[in-house]
């Protein structure tokens, strides 16, 4: 019984600015580790999007081409064959 009223307040400010420490440790780990998942999961997805953009703008130029072929058929057709395709 004597230890415990021999605890000053100085004694339960340095325990528990000790304690603060260990918990803001723990929680600032805790943070950097979710942060770190997140921008894996952020540039997982930045990364798949660069992909369909490709694709969507490969696709889109494909069909410009082919549109202009189309075109050009259309016009040997309407010159030899005389047919107006629309």
């Amino acid at each position: 019984m004597d230890k415990e009223k021999n605890i000053s307040l100085k004694d339960i400010e340095t325990l528990l600015g000790n304690q603060t420490v260990v918990i803001l440790s723990a929680v600032e780990e805790k943070l950097l580790k979710s942060e770190e998942r997140t921008s894996r999961k952020i540039e997982r997805l930045i990364n798949t999007m660069d992909k369909f953009l490709k694709r969507t703008l490969d696709l889109e130029d494909e069909f410009t081409f082919m549109k202009h072929d189309l075109n050009r058929v259309k016009a040997v057709i309407q010159e030899k064959l005389g047919v107006d395709l629309l």
